[in-house]
């Protein structure tokens, strides 16, 4: 494709076009990066503000390792053809979106947001997808799922050229769907665009990235963005109208949505509703009732009652997808385990280990809720805060462990630029204003705390190992290290010659 004819098919109202005479360059592929561009392959480079850079001061070194043209927001004294529009990160997504050949139109797609239950809901979903013979691929948190091959993610919602890029290589590997997660720092930069979506879905909204959108009207409103300026045709969107926010998506896109709840008013026949029937650590039982009164069972490796309204939420989806009871309860049976969601390790020794996400106070209520019903005997967490996020949650999330387990080990997560002792007198604060005294311990060398919460433990303990879930380094700001921590619980098993089953 021809920078001119790149331009031609912008849908944007502020467009111009710089050096129009050079502009029957041929165009292959947006970059946002001027250390991705190479020579003789026919890039755009994309001049994309940033917290820290700005990609205007890059566009240099980006013509000079070959690109052959620009996307800008201000012309630049380069001698190259340059495509100049407001707010480049959002104009690059669709520039992408139309260099690809527009392959969201190729396929079948689902988005996901809310706070919590995106990767859960994504995984179990695609497995419905997959249930029905479809091939399907995925963009989340964890992966990216070309519907070949998964790679590792680096961002649960990407920028928009990559979103697109992987878009394309899904249609080509002979995918017709593709689920995907979509963040509140996503939607707010506008890195969908180029995309819309058939079926969307919410499952809640908890204070999380503050810190970011400052309050939770903006944050609701960055989510919202999936289901006003994403959703397309006659879409469909499942929503968690248990939730308040929820309820707010049901009511103002109240002919698209198909509402869900856990609670009694899913039973009176106006939405899709979900009860656990049977629930151990191995798993649990659910029965999903459809609004006319029909219904399913489905057997889950998950647990939890979040799980149960995430396994509902991909029912839903699934219904809004076109399929059928009987391939919605196969998806969700042929689930296995999220990683890094409640991941269940059963030691030889009788202890249970969980490896859990949880880095929220709405996150860690639910997972030691959930596994304080499933208990035998005592519950051991181990958990630490980000730095560099909003410090309140700090103590709120301690007082939530001393309240809920009988064993706190506070450690390090990913602590960025601040002091990990500094974030972990944050959360002792926590622990020790909670009127339940437990014992509490302060490693903050994370693989040490985990060799010493799994130690400590006895036959008939749960072990809650939170905060990172399948996250593949610790974050020191300046440097990251390799550390994960389902590994790290594995190696203990190993060297203590004791058998950990995942299932």
């Amino acid at each position: 494709m021809k920078v001119r004819e790149l331009f031609d098919k912008l849908a944007r109202s502020d467009k111009k076009l710089v050096n129009p005479d050079r502009a029957g360059r041929e165009i292959v592929r947006v970059e946002y990066d001027s250390r991705r561009v190479s020579e003789n392959i026919g890039i755009i480079f994309a001049c994309v503000k940033g917290d820290n850079t700005d990609g205007h001061d890059h566009a240099a070194q980006a013509v000079s390792r070959g690109a052959a043209a620009l996307l800008c927001e201000r012309e630049l004294p380069i001698g190259v053809p340059q495509i100049i529009t407001h707010g480049t990160r959002a104009a690059m997504g669709e520039a992408a979106s139309v260099v690809y050949g527009k392959p969201s139109e190729k396929l079948k797609m689902t988005g996901v947001t809310g706070t919590n239950g995106k990767t859960t809901t994504a995984y179990i979903t695609r497995s419905v997808i997959r249930a029905s013979g479809a091939r399907a691929g995925m963009i989340g948190t964890i992966v990216y799922d070309d519907a070949v091959e998964e790679s590792f993610a680096e961002h649960t919602t990407p920028e928009g050229p990559d979103i697109q890029r992987l878009l394309s290589e899904m249609a080509e590997n002979g995918a017709s769907h593709c689920v995907m997660e979509a963040s509140s720092h996503g939607l707010e930069q506008g890195r969908l665009e180029g995309c819309g979506f058939d079926a969307v879905g919410f499952s809640n909204l908890t204070p999380e990235h503050l810190e970011y959108h400052n309050d939770m009207e903006s944050y609701f409103m960055a989510k919202r963005r999936l289901f006003s300026d994403y959703a397309r045709g006659d879409w469909k969107g499942a929503v968690n109208a248990g939730d308040v926010f929820g309820a707010r998506l049901a009511e103002e896109f109240r002919e698209n949505t198909l509402p869900f709840s856990a609670g009694e008013q899913a039973y009176g026949g106006r939405m899709y509703g979900v009860r656990i029937l049977r629930e151990t650590q191995e798993g649990m039982t659910v029965s999903v009732t459809y609004p006319g009164g029909s219904s399913f069972t489905a057997d889950s490796p998950l647990v939890g009652r979040h799980n149960a309204l995430n396994i509902l939420e991909s029912a839903v989806l699934g219904d809004a997808l076109g399929f059928g009871e009987d391939i919605i309860k196969k998806g969700i049976e042929n689930c296995p385990q999220i990683p890094g969601r409640l991941e269940r390790f059963s030691i030889a020794n009788g202890v249970t280990v969980f490896v859990d996400y949880a880095h929220s106070a709405d996150g860690m209520e639910q997972a030691l809720t959930t596994l304080k019903n499933l208990a035998y005997g005592p519950i051991r967490v181990l958990w630490g805060a980000g730095g560099d996020r909003t410090p309140l949650k700090r103590p709120i999330v301690g007082e939530i462990m001393a309240r809920l387990a009988d064993h706190v080990v506070i450690s390090t997560d990913n602590p960025r630029s601040e002091n990990p002792a500094d974030i972990a007198r944050g959360v002792e604060e926590g622990v020790n204003k909670c009127a339940r005294r437990v014992r509490c311990d302060t490693i903050l060398n994370r693989g040490e705390a985990i060799d010493f919460i799994l130690n400590s433990a006895q036959s008939g303990d749960i072990v809650l190992i939170a905060g990172k879930g399948p996250e593949r380094f610790i974050d020191y700001g300046t440097r990251k290290e390799p550390f994960v921590d389902r590994d790290h619980v594995l190696e203990w098993a190993r060297s203590r010659k004791v058998e950990a089953a995942t299932r």
